[in-house]
């Protein structure tokens, strides 16, 4: 499982050809079974790779793996950015607010925030409206947006793990998804993703199969 590089144009030029990821030789198992077997992999600031597989393939183990939320069964992760998950689920509180949320997430993750920031974060994925209703009360799609709002709230430059992040998004959510990746990438970010719909298409990217 090696990955492919398409020709779409290179990472910005403040970048480096110093791998912000390196995966040597990864196997993990999910009890018994093998799911990532020997994974090798080198990822630079300002791609964006894909993760292509069927279901069940591990693209979300190698996710959490990286993201240092499953043990390997051997082999070696090394990453040189923060490392910032958001998993199929969105990881909210449903009794509290989306606002109260990303407070907390931000709080458990040693990241200072100013009310400034928050409400830049919400107005990324147009979230404020609803931001102060708990979460439990809102829809699919505005759950998914206040869990990416997130990113916005993260270090830069950061390793951005995204788990099917266009799960329940509208167009327009979508496209502020894709403007919040390019810019995340422009400035020297990473991303990795498990998704079947096409992300920034104007990002450096390449395509790493899982399951092959």
């Amino acid at each position: 499982m090696t990955p492919d590089r398409n020709t779409q144009p290179s990472a910005p030029a403040s970048g480096t050809a110093v791998p912000c990821l390196e995966i040597d030789a990864l196997t993990v198992l999910r009890g018994q079974l093998l799911v990532i077997d020997r994974l090798t992999h080198r990822q630079n600031r300002g791609e964006l790779c894909i993760l292509t597989g069927a279901n069940g393939a591990g693209k979300s183990t190698l996710l959490r793996s990286i993201a240092e939320r499953l043990p390997a069964e051997s082999g070696h992760i090394k990453c040189h950015l923060s490392r910032v998950y958001i998993g199929h689920a969105d990881g909210l509180a449903g009794a509290i607010s989306g606002r109260k949320n990303l407070q907390s997430w931000a709080a458990v993750n040693d990241i200072m925030v100013t009310g400034a920031d928050l409400e830049q974060a919400l107005a990324g994925f147009d979230a404020a409206r609803f931001a102060d209703m708990p979460v439990q009360l809102l829809s699919r799609g505005q759950r998914r947006r206040l869990a990416l709002a997130r990113l916005l709230l993260a270090p830069a430059p950061s390793l951005w793990l995204l788990d099917e992040p266009n799960t329940g998004l509208d167009q327009d959510s979508q496209t502020r998804l894709e403007t919040a990746i390019a810019a995340h990438l422009l400035a020297g970010g990473a991303v990795m993703a498990a998704t079947h719909i096409e992300m920034a298409r104007s990002a450096a990217t390449i395509h790493l199969a899982i399951g092959l």
